[in-house]
């Protein structure tokens, strides 16, 4: 069944390639029709844009792109092209790649790039591209692109960085959105700090509601003392039979509430909140009063947005200007690297080998060395396909602890929780992954279906 799956998506794939070559044809009559008109370029283009997705129930934002993958597809991308054909690669990959190559084009129609440069960048695109999902392949072409061409990427974030806004649209029932286009580091660095902030608010919540308790309320208003109860019985379920656990001198009411018998006791009302509500209330009350609510706890203090960035020592220095990393996401102005390095007193020098791997850092507590390691080397889940950065995972034995697993950096790897959890030993055998990492850093994933599936560490730097 998993073959035939496979197969089928490589045939959607081809069909979804015949669709761009439809496309591809379109662009054609569209150019010829605007040869002829060319005073009404954007209507005719509008109007072409509206006829197919009306006739495809497509939104129109979609069918822009649509054309304008087509059109990256025919004018520059022909090795990509091929690929979609064959079906090795998707519609998805295809969007993140043509989006990437705008780069590369803009550099070559502007003379500061040569034209064989598009060449390797489909050529070094197309390796992780295959083997990967789409959202990799986002990454990695961007930062090939970045690679190819530093000084056009730096140029266009400068010019981007001044369309910055915030915006605010009208929906229904009372809600409204507030959209803010921001330079990408700072709202992944505000989206992490939102993040943590969450997990604080949270883990508060709970602490609050499951302190040990002194007594035992149950639903018929019995007050109950733990002395009619086996409370050291491990079997004892407190909470069957309509159990409420309740603070000394907290009655529950009727409605199932509670209410203090003591007026010198503080009490807060139950937070029922879901993490979406929780970051929304934290990010209304950092943008009204910059000071979060007191009832959310004193953990929230000290919390601070965490930013990865790879940067060259030289260009740290300011010896060159070579573009920046924003580790998981693409390149960054190097004069951004600079001030956030000026900042920051954790950064961490890496040792690279000629492939380009992690295999050293600059660090001297042996524990803490090899934790920095692993985020350096790993930067985001181990998993195949999965981009869960690596500050929300855990660090992960490879080979079991308990079953003789060695701490060492071949063995260890940063895993997500729901991917982390397919190889505990509590999942029944039929069901269960097992992992092994070989030298150099590669985790194969051995599926309950005998499937082998690798993963490879992200590299640090492109020979081009």
């Amino acid at each position: 069944m998993l073959d035939a799956w496979v197969a089928k998506r490589r045939q959607i794939a081809a069909f979804e390639a015949e669709a761009a070559e439809l496309l591809i044809e379109q662009i054609a009559l569209h150019d010829a029709d605007v040869s002829a008109s060319p005073f009404h370029r954007d209507a005719i283009h509008r109007s072409m844009v509206a006829e197919f997705s009306a006739a495809a129930h497509v939104p129109k934002g979609s069918m822009e792109f649509a054309f304008a993958d087509a059109h990256a597809l025919q004018a520059h991308l022909p090795a990509i092209r091929a690929a979609f054909a064959s079906g090795s690669i998707s519609s998805g990959h295809v969007r993140e790649i043509a989006r990437a190559s705008a780069l590369v084009a803009e550099a070559i129609r502007n003379k500061k790039a040569d034209a064989s440069v598009m060449e390797l960048f489909e050529t070094a695109v197309l390796v992780v591209a295959e083997q990967d999902t789409a959202a990799r392949t986002r990454a990695h072409a961007r930062q090939v692109a970045a690679a190819l061409v530093g000084e056009t990427v730096v140029d266009r974030h400068r010019r981007a960085a001044e369309e910055r806004c915030v915006t605010v649209k009208s929906l229904d029932d009372g809600l409204a959105l507030l959209t803010a286009v921001l330079p990408e580091w700072i709202a992944t660095a505000i989206s992490d700090r939102l993040s943590r902030m969450t997990k604080e608010v949270v883990r508060a919540r709970a602490d609050r509601e499951f302190v040990p308790l002194p007594w035992w309320w149950d639903g018929d208003h019995d007050g109950l003392s733990p002395e009619d109860f086996a409370l050291d019985d491990p079997s004892f379920d407190p909470y069957a039979g309509g159990m409420i656990p309740c603070a000394e001198g907290v009655i529950p009411g009727a409605d199932g509430d509670t209410f203090a018998t003591d007026p010198e006791i503080e009490h807060f009302s139950p937070d029922t909140r879901t993490w979406a509500q929780v970051q929304a209330d934290l990010f209304s009350d950092l943008l009204l009063t910059a000071d979060p609510s007191a009832a959310h706890g004193d953990g929230l203090d000290d919390i601070q947005a965490r930013v990865q960035v790879t940067v060259a020592a030289n260009t740290l220095l300011g010896a060159d200007n070579r573009l920046a990393e924003l580790d998981g996401h693409g390149p960054l102005d190097p004069d951004i690297a600079r001030d956030l390095a000026g900042r920051n007193n954790g950064w961490t020098r890496l040792f690279l080998d000629a492939a380009g791997m992690v295999i050293e850092t600059d660090t001297y507590t042996p524990t803490e060395g090899m934790r920095r390691f692993l985020r350096a080397r790993d930067q985001h889940c181990r998993f195949p396909g999965c981009r869960m950065p690596v500050h929300r995972c855990d660090v992960d034995h490879n080979r079991d602890h308990a079953k003789g697993g060695r701490t060492r950096l071949d063995n260890l790897g940063h895993l997500c929780r729901a991917h982390h959890t397919l190889k505990h030993p509590d999942v029944p055998d039929p069901h269960r992954w097992n992992a092994q990492q070989e030298k150099d850093g590669t985790i194969t994933w051995h599926s309950p279906l005998g499937r082998d599936y690798a993963d490879s560490p992200p590299r640090r730097v492109m020979f081009v």
